[in-house]
């Protein structure tokens, strides 16, 4: 049993959209030490984007119970730039495009806030190159508009140079294999399987077993109707590919859950 202290405590969270009824994440929990992967699967609508966008602090959520430790500090209290400060990074399912604004101005802010050090432009330029590299993505990169005209594989190896350069503590990543051809795939698993430290903890948000081939988990849970519902090692994802959401939905409903 890892005795460390965790680095990420969900406990019983609720979670609604404002002036909404029904509950997207109901009693949700989950427990992340650092230096694992965890892996969270789940249909559509089950409540995973959710988890990733309150974790990142989205404004248009409502938590009514629970909280959400990080390195023991309660997350919910803290601004979407203190989270990010503090050494959360979330890699968005949608990236969204920021017209002018080069790729290069962009994450030297966000560089110099993570580190709280000012950097001059010419070294970091050479530190971004590093990373664009890695991710098998050209120099030219650095002059264009963060995401505008990028295909949807661009888009999604750029999430992982942001995450490179940053050196977050805990990475969540939301469905960064959706879209992707099985080189773009195999490119971002590459960058993320060279972050994997003891210091480090990755929580892969996917559909699909497939993205698990490269990146594999020390856990996997289900997620169904906003929470966990059946926690494994990585053959649990084999054993959904196989059988499909439908065999967790029936497991529940004999158990009368």
């Amino acid at each position: 049993m890892n005795e460390k202290k965790p680095l990420l405590e969900v406990r019983n969270l609720w979670v609604k959209l404002p002036d909404e009824e029904e509950f997207i994440l109901r009693g949700f929990e989950l427990t992340v030490h650092a230096g694992e992967v965890h892996a969270l699967m789940g249909p559509n609508g089950s409540g995973k984007s959710t988890l990733a966008k309150v974790l990142a602090g989205h404004p248009g959520y409502e938590v009514t119970e629970g909280e959400v430790l990080f390195n023991g500090e309660n997350l919910l209290e803290m601004e979407p730039d203190e989270r990010a400060r503090a050494g959360l990074f979330l890699a968005f399912q949608y990236p969204m495009e920021v017209p002018g604004v080069t790729i290069a101005n962009f994450l030297r802010l966000a560089y110099q806030r993570r580190f709280n050090k000012e950097v001059k432009y010419t070294e970091f330029y050479k530190i971004l190159l590093q990373h664009l590299k890695r991710l098998e993505m050209d120099a030219s990169f650095a002059a264009r508009p963060v995401n505008e005209g990028f295909s949807g594989g661009e888009k999604k190896r750029f999430e992982i140079v942001q995450m490179s350069l940053l050196e977050p503590t805990l990475a969540v990543l939301d469905e960064t294999d959706s879209g992707l051809d099985i080189d773009a795939l195999k490119v971002v698993a590459n960058g993320v399987n060279a972050m994997r430290s003891p210091e480090r903890a990755f929580l892969v948000i996917t559909h699909y077993q497939r993205i698990l081939n490269y990146i594999t988990p020390d856990y996997v849970h289900v997620m169904v109707d906003g929470r966990i519902v059946r926690s494994g090692d990585a053959r649990l994802a084999l054993e959904l590919e196989e059988k499909g959401y439908d065999w967790v939905r029936n497991e529940l409903a004999t158990a009368g859950a």
